[in-house]
Formats: structure tokens, C-alpha cells, sequence
């Protein structure tokens, strides 16, 4: 039987996580009804062990007859390990938040990014934003979010699109230090902006909209959302907070493409539902699919398969997908969105457009090829993963 490696994080706000991604790439392989490798999987806590991810990987690739590894890790964990598969021939598929944007951008002939593009919403979101006439600005994270550089990539959208950054606000970690007053004070002493750009994810998303609720009034600003900020599971747990709320997501339970409708009843015909990264997990499965079937082509040549794949279309539950070769990452239409009450007056996503391939592209080179300058991340850890 052939067989693939799994890497797995942990989280404590996204505690499924592991097993969204498991039961995911299971679901992807089954709904292909081709065959169902076997998953070897080992878990690498919250990302934050380079060495540990590298070992675990060397194991699998000497003693496991393993070709393809897929893994939920950082871009500097995946540096570290990179050389093990353009060594082995091997090929290491990263299941990438976007949230962080690595120094350089290295083509590496064995490993692909699958990405969600936090880091590219948050740019294109902002962007958006100021080019609608939202063009003063809050700027709202917090201690976690805010360390990553989606954050910076929020900041080059908006900026660039003629916007202007008034105020700066970051929350606590904890919910307990977790709150807006120096916001609201900022607004009181008679301050006003268009827009909040704000920056949270998992239960930080329901801390947030529970803290607008509580200290704003109605219809006082406009709140604007990166794709975490959109993640539907986390959205149904939280309150509406009586702003305008409009983001940019990478995918919805909403989408009624044929692709997605099978993911979705795939996931609840296992006991889950779909989630981002039961999503990153099943979108998996059709790269590992077609590695496995190349691998066989090209006898085993991990650099071959790359090239081959990177040529590929997908039919995904977010819509066609393919590489944008220069960095090796996937690429997939994104969803214009606003955040709307239900009938209990709890959070809901609603579609309102999409963003093609064609200017996903255009906007993800527009941003890569922005320089750092002084901007960097001091997280390791996989994104989510506290």
C-alpha cells in the first residue's frame, strides 16, 4: 500500500485542529474514489520545534517508503526541512495559513505551498477598503495576531490605495486583558474613522465582535475582515456586533460549486463539519493523488512530479486552483463577503462577489514583490497554533 507523511499541530482555541486536517485528506482520497493510502501521521505539537519537525520527517523518509509529506508548518520550519526532500527526491506539500510573509521568496524543486492566503486577503481586503472611500483607519489586533506579518501586508494594501492609519490598537492575549477600552477612549475624546482593519482569528474573533458589541454604537464604523476573521464555525459562536462587517474569504460552506458540496457532505457523513483546515486537509488529497499516480510516471522523481504538478489544474471546493510558479504556491479564487445577524442575532457569512484567478495572481505577485525593509515576525510557531 502506498503510503504518505502527516505532520499535525495542536491548538488550544482551535483544538480539532489535527484532526480536521486528518479527517480531511481521509474524506479528500475517499470522495476520489480511487484508493486511500496509508497515513502515517506524527504530531509536532504547536509548530514551534524545528529540530522535532526534522527529525520526525528524516524517520519517515529512511524508514517509512514514503514519497510525499504534507505538513501544517511555518516557512522557517519549512526552510529547515526542505533539503531532506530535494535530497531524497521526495516532495513536501506545506499546508499554509498565509499569515506570515517569509524574508525571501526561494524556489525549492521538491516542495509545494498550498496556501489560504491570510497574509494576501488582509492586502487585498484593505486595498479594497480604501478604494471604496473607507480611507481613515483603526488599525485593531492583538497580541497574537497582530506578531504575524499579515499584519504588515494589511498596512502595504491600504496604505498604497491612498488609505491613512490614524490610530493603532492591540488587545491582551488572555480574555481576560482582552478588551477595547484605550479604542473606545481614543473615540470618545472625539476622534472618528471610517474603518476599523482588524485582525483576529478563532475565539479572538468572538472576543473581539462581544467587545464592539458592549462599547460602540450602532453603525459607527465600518469593521473589515481577513479570511480567519471570516471562519464560519468561529463566526456561528459570536455575536453580531451592529457594524457594517466586510471581508475577503477563502472559502464558504455557502459556495454551491459541485466540488464543494461533496466536501461538505463528505466531512458530516465522518461526524465533522467543514472547517479552513479540514478544507487545507481534503485539497491535499488531490495534489498527493496526482503525486502518487506521477511518482509511478516518472520513476520516482520528486523534482519531475513538481514541475508536472505546478502545470496541473484542480477543481476544488474553493473553485479552479493552480501554482504561481515563481514561489511554488497554489493559488484560488477568494470571496467578497459581508458578516450578517441570524435569527438569533449571532454571526453569519453571506457572499457578495468573488476575486478570480486572474486578479488573485496579479494582486499576489503585486504583493510578494513588496520589500520587508525593516518588518519581521519573531513567530515560528504554525499560525492558529498557541
Amino acid at each position: 500500500m502506498k503510503k504518505i507523511g502527516l505532520l499535525l499541530p495542536r491548538s488550544t482555541y482551535y483544538a480539532s485542529i489535527g484532526v480536521d486536517i486528518h479527517q480531511g485528506l481521509k474524506q479528500g482520497f475517499l470522495a476520489q474514489k480511487k484508493y486511500v493510502p496509508q497515513i502515517v501521521s506524527e504530531n509536532i505539537g504547536f509548530g514551534t520545534d524545528p529540530q522535532l519537525c526534522y527529525n520526525l520527517v528524516e524517520k519517515m523518509l529512511l524508514s517509512s517508503e514514503i514519497e510525499v509529506v504534507i505538513a501544517y508548518i511555518s516557512h522557517k520550519t519549512a526552510q529547515m526541512i526542505r533539503p531532506l526532500f530535494k535530497a531524497m527526491n521526495k516532495i513536501l506539500i506545506v499546508l499554509d495559513s498565509g499569515a506570515n510573509l517569509p524574508q525571501e521568496w526561494p524556489r525549492s524543486s521538491n516542495t509545494l505551498y498550498h496556501s489560504l492566503h491570510n497574509s494576501l486577503g488582509n492586502f487585498l481586503v484593505s486595498e479594497m477598503a480604501a478604494k471604496q472611500g473607507l480611507t481613515k483607519a483603526v488599525n485593531v489586533t492583538g497580541y497574537y495576531d497582530g506578531g504575524y506579518l499579515h499584519s504588515h501586508a494589511g498596512y502595504i494594501g491600504f496604505s498604497e490605495a491612498g488609505g491613512i492609519i490614524l490610530y493603532n490598537h492591540a488587545t491582551g492575549y488572555k480574555r481576560d486583558d482582552f478588551n477595547l477600552h484605550e479604542l473606545k477612549k481614543w473615540f470618545d475624546s472625539g476622534n472618528s474613522a471610517d474603518c476599523l482593519l482588524s485582525l483576529f482569528s478563532g475565539d479572538y474573533v468572538q472576543w473581539y465582535f462581544e467587545e464592539l458589541q458592549a462599547n460602540f454604537s450602532p453603525g459607527q464604523f465600518t469593521v473589515i475582515l481577513p479570511p480567519f476573521g471570516l471562519e464560519e464555525s468561529v463566526l456561528a459562536e459570536s455575536p453580531f456586533p451592529n457594524q457594517s462587517l466586510l471581508g475577503l474569504a477563502s472559502w464558504s460552506e455557502k459556495l454551491l460549486n459541485e466540488e464543494n458540496l461533496v466536501f461538505i457532505d463528505s466531512m458530516l457523513s465522518s461526524g465533522k463539519s467543514a472547517n479552513l483546515f479540514s478544507l487545507l486537509g481534503y485539497e491535499a488529497s488531490l495534489l498527493a493523488s496526482s503525486i502518487l499516480e506521477l511518482m509511478e510516471k516518472y520513476q520516482h522523481n520528486g523534482k519531475e512530479v513538481c514541475r508536472d504538478i505546478m502545470e496541473m489544474e484542480f477543481q476544488t471546493p474553493r473553485g479552479k486552483l493552480l501554482f504561481e510558479q515563481t514561489t511554488q504556491t497554489s493559488m484560488a479564487p477568494m470571496y467578497q463577503s459581508k458578516v450578517v445577524p441570524d435569527e438569533k442575532g449571532m454571526c453569519q457569512l453571506e457572499i457578495i462577489g468573488d476575486v478570480n484567478l486572474h486578479q488573485i495572481k496579479e494582486a499576489y505577485i503585486k504583493m510578494v514583490s513588496k520589500p520587508l525593509n525593516s518588518a519581521t515576525s519573531g513567530w515560528v510557531n504554525s499560525y492558529t497554533c498557541i
